[in-house]
C-alpha cells in the first residue's frame, strides 16, 4: 500500500469517525434530556408526546445510524462514504428548501447549513478517490 492510498484510507476513516461522534453525541443527548436538543433551536417540548419524539428521533434513529456506521467502517468504508454523502446532503437540501419555502435562516440553521455541506462535499471527494484507488489496474 503506498502513501497516498494508507493517507485515503486514514482520512476515510476518519472522517467517518468524525461523523459517527457528532451524531453519537446528539443523539445521546436527546435520549437523556430532550429539552437540550431544541433549546439549540429555541423550541420548548410542552408534552411528553413531543418529548417522546425527540427523543426516538434524534436519539433513537440516531443511534441506529451511528452503529451502521461503525459497521460500515468495520466492513466498507466506501459503503460508510456512500451513506454520508447522502446523509448530510439531505440535511442540506432541507436547510435550502426550508430558505425556499419559508425564508431566510437564523445563524443556527445558516452554520449547519455550512457544515452539513462541507461534510457533504467530503464525503463525496472522499468516496470518489476511493473508486478511483480501487479501478486502478494491480502494479507489479
Amino acid at each position: 500500500m503506498n502513501a497516498g492510498s494508507k493517507f485515503l484510507r486514514f482520512a476515510s476513516k476518519g472522517f467517518v469517525v468524525l461523523s459517527v461522534l457528532s451524531l453519537l453525541y446528539v443523539s445521546i443527548l436527546a435520549i437523556f434530556d430532550p429539552q437540550s436538543v431544541m433549546d439549540l433551536v429555541g423550541v420548548k417540548l410542552p408534552n411528553t408526546d413531543s418529548i417522546s419524539s425527540i427523543r426516538g428521533v434524534y436519539g433513537g434513529v440516531g443511534v441506529t445510524i451511528v452503529a451502521l456506521l461503525i459497521r460500515y467502517l468495520l466492513t466498507d468504508v466506501v459503503s460508510a462514504l456512500r451513506f454520508l454523502s447522502i446523509f448530510w446532503g439531505a440535511y442540506a437540501i432541507s436547510r435550502l428548501i426550508t430558505m425556499i419555502s419559508d425564508g431566510p435562516l437564523g445563524a443556527f440553521g445558516m452554520q449547519w447549513l455550512m457544515i452539513e455541506s462541507v461534510f457533504c462535499l467530503i464525503a463525496i471527494v472522499l468516496l470518489l478517490q476511493n473508486k478511483k484507488l480501487h479501478r486502478r489496474p494491480a502494479q507489479l
